[in-house]
């Protein structure tokens, strides 16, 4: 590992731990972090607090850090499976003074991950992409 991956490691280590200390799971890959958590879906509003309380503290450290929350890159995903699509939430989840609509797809190091949590949005992505060369 370069001194520079390391540098940046300890730099990041303390809002991954300040994740953990929500009680939620934080995956990061270079300035890219994202925030996992799991509930029961009679607790979605509990857990929609709870990320945005997280968010609330991963903002101030970063800003005490001298870095920025992207606002317009955060996005919300609830995960079900399809039978219980109509429990998740679909009011927006506070991010600092901002709120950020859940969506029905993300995208995350190249997968597109849907709300169902299925292939069907990469899939589709991928023959989308592989109709626009075969059109070339």
């Amino acid at each position: 590992m370069s001194i520079v991956a390391y540098l940046f490691v300890l730099y990041t280590a303390d809002v991954l731990q300040l994740v953990r200390d929500h009680d939620l799971i934080p995956h990061a890959f270079a300035d890219d972090t994202q925030i996992l958590g799991t509930c029961c879906p009679s607790d979605n509003e509990a857990m929609q607090n709870l990320v945005s309380d997280c968010l609330d503290d991963v903002s101030s450290w970063m800003s005490v850090n001298r870095l920025q929350l992207n606002h317009s890159k955060t996005e919300a995903l609830w995960c079900s499976s399809s039978r219980r699509q109509y429990q998740i939430p679909t009011r927006p989840v506070r991010v600092g003074s901002t709120s950020v609509q859940p969506v029905a797809v993300v995208r995350n190091l190249g997968i597109y991950v849907d709300a169902e949590v299925t292939m069907r949005a990469h899939d589709c992505n991928c023959a989308r992409l592989l109709c626009n060369i075969a059109a070339d």
